[in-house]
């Protein structure tokens, strides 16, 4: 099925509350689908479990999502100024999109977008508390329909952010006429010393859980399976100071963790003097608390915390891919690498996100697996594009449903989309056109031992049975309308 009409059909399906998918852009598509194709097949390792699922022909699927993950750092010279190790081996190793986005720098809708595959503007998420439905049919669900095994740890928050109700009233008062401080004044903390490492402890909690899991239910699985981990970080933390509604404005790593930094490396953002800011870019600023003043070395500071909360969640992205190495499972699994939205860390004189700025919404994108091509991809896409590369291959992979005759409004939409293209009746004639010319035009050159020639191609048996049937057709097309 032609992918143009995959996608409005899955958007007729949205509307009668089938399985959903996404309106995406074509190209995008393309691009997204195009690292999952296999010349070859996974390297074979010898079988560890009688039973197991190495021998099903199918590949396992590793999500990891963190939140608030500048995309600009998987490939931008900024990089240089923190270790991603296990980032850079999946740069190398795989996929890297360079052009990623959110669909919205919001963690809720952002995250219901990608678990429906559906721009904000079909799931009405538009703030942390309005997501998707708590009985959605995801893509996972999707998937765990057609035979993946599938776990989830940590953060999902596709349906509600469970944000505070101050959170609540400033998403809903944003078109009000006036300026209130809604965050704590954004500071770097530092905590432990330089063998603290598990910083974010949530976080290293459920990685924990996804190790154990892998080791002990995925190398025995029977069926492939798809593991999605959500983290926090590279998230900014609580800050309790603020209040009883307070946000999370304290950027806070360990010694351990701030040593894989270039501290000297780390640029200062230009901002623009606050009679040249937009309107909308004050209030952002405003509401953020960071139109008061800052020292170069306190902006500095917040950035390099901020890199630091990076480097620690490449660390927990490794722990996952360790132990699918260990295990054997790497070799069979497509893993892929992502996060809701970026992370501004200081620049437009704003932390935090909710701004379609480069920072605040550009996001990481790195596939790596079996046969998966070592590459730079530049084409843009966002998140709602995992949700049909996830499914391609499952509802119908032999392509023999036709459900174009189901939905003939749409296929007539397409089809005058196509003629605005296009127009295919005319290059069909001409195609026909050519065809009976240079048949012609062979004809004469083989003279009159033309149906001969014709009785012993590789038709022959039938030819033979019928010769004056066939020669007859073969008449009526050529003095037929020459001109089409």
């Amino acid at each position: 099925m032609p992918l143009e009409t995959f996608i409005a059909l899955k958007e007729e399906m949205r509307r009668e509350g089938r399985n959903h998918t996404s309106s995406t852009s074509i190209a995008a598509l393309i691009l997204l689908l195009q690292p999952f194709v296999f010349w070859g097949s996974a390297e074979a390792k010898p079988l560890l479990v009688p039973g197991s699922c190495r021998d099903c022909g199918k590949l396992n699927v590793l999500i990891v999502m963190c939140d608030s993950f500048d995309g600009r750092l998987t490939f931008h010279a900024e990089n240089e100024t923190v270790a991603l190790p296990f980032i850079n081996l999946m740069k190398r190793g795989g996929s890297l999109f360079l052009n990623a986005y959110t669909n919205s720098p919001i963690c809720c809708p952002s995250r219901a977008a990608m678990w429906s595959g559906l721009f904000n503007h079909l799931t009405e998420s538009w703030n942390n508390f309005k997501g998707l439905d708590a009985n959605y049919t995801t893509w996972m669900d999707l998937m765990e329909k057609y035979g993946y095994y599938t776990q989830k740890y940590g953060k999902i928050d596709y349906t509600s952010g469970h944000h505070s109700l101050s959170n609540r009233v400033e998403a809903w008062t944003r078109n009000v006429d006036f300026l209130l401080h809604q965050e704590g004044r954004p500071v770097a903390e530092l905590v432990g010393d330089k063998k603290y490492m598990r910083v974010m402890k949530k976080d290293w909690e459920i990685t924990d859980k996804a190790k154990m899991w892998i080791r002990s239910k995925a190398t025995n699985s029977t069926q492939p399976f798809v593991l999605y981990l959500g983290l926090n970080l590279p998230h900014p933390y609580p800050s309790p100071s603020s209040g009883e509604n307070y946000g999370a404005s304290t950027f806070l790593t360990s010694p351990y963790w701030l040593e894989k930094v270039k501290y000297k490396a780390i640029k200062i953002p230009k901002w623009s003097p606050f009679s040249e800011m937009h309107p909308v870019d004050y209030y952002s600023s405003y509401t953020k608390n960071c139109t008061g003043k800052f020292t170069q070395k306190e902006i500095r500071d917040i950035r390099a915390h901020y890199y630091a909360m990076c480097a620690e969640t490449d660390a927990m992205l490794g722990e996952i891919i360790s132990a699918l190495n260990e295990t054997g499972l790497l070799k069979r699994t497509l893993v892929i690498f992502t996060a809701d939205h970026g992370e501004l860390a200081m620049e437009h004189r704003q932390f935090y996100k909710m701004s379609m700025y480069e920072a605040s919404s550009h996001i990481p994108l790195l596939i790596m697996g079996p046969n998966i091509k070592s590459q730079l991809i530049s084409s843009v896409v966002s998140l709602v594009d995992i949700y049909p590369t996830m499914l391609d291959l499952s509802a119908d992979p032999d392509e023999l449903t036709n459900v174009a005759t189901k939905f003939p409004e749409i296929t007539q939409t397409l089809n005058r989309k196509l003629h605005s293209i296009i127009d295919y009746p005319k290059v069909s004639a001409l195609v026909k056109l050519y065809n009976k010319q240079q048949f012609i035009k062979w004809k004469q050159s083989v003279g009159q031992n033309y149906s001969d020639t014709l009785a012993n191609l590789r038709w022959h048996q039938d030819w033979k049975k019928h010769p004056n049937k066939y020669e007859h057709a073969i008449d009526k097309w050529i003095k037929g309308n020459k001109n089409l």
